[in-house]
């Protein structure tokens, strides 16, 4: 089992999800169950996935959770874009979240691959 408190792709998704539960704050109000709850959700499910994945008692099954935590990253990212699209977010907030998407996508992918 690995501490998922140590990894620093967990401590960046985590803030990365106060981040976006902030910037979500700001959505029209008819879209609270619309872009607010997906971003909301999808942003949770990284570092909920990594932590999941840090129970887990084999390397394998680790690598898993940690496949579904990048799924993540490109859902959160398809739904910046499209809360660009519609005028929701700007295009500084854009390039600022992806960004750490990127980087948090980086660093669990270089660790996945030398998981298994």
């Amino acid at each position: 089992m690995h501490r998922y408190k140590d990894f620093k792709f967990w401590k960046v998704s985590r803030s990365f999800c106060r981040d976006i539960y902030l910037l979500t704050s700001k959505f029209p109000e008819d879209e609270k169950y619309g872009l607010v709850s997906q971003l909301r959700r999808a942003s949770v499910s990284i570092p909920s996935n990594i932590a999941e994945g840090c129970s887990r008692t084999s390397n394998k099954d680790f690598s898993r959770f940690l496949v579904i935590a990048l799924g993540s990253c490109y859902e959160v990212e398809t739904q910046l874009l499209l809360s660009y699209d519609l005028g929701f977010i700007s295009s500084n907030d854009l390039e600022e979240h992806t960004e750490t998407l990127i980087s948090i996508v980086k660093m669990m992918s270089k660790f996945n691959s030398k998981l298994v």
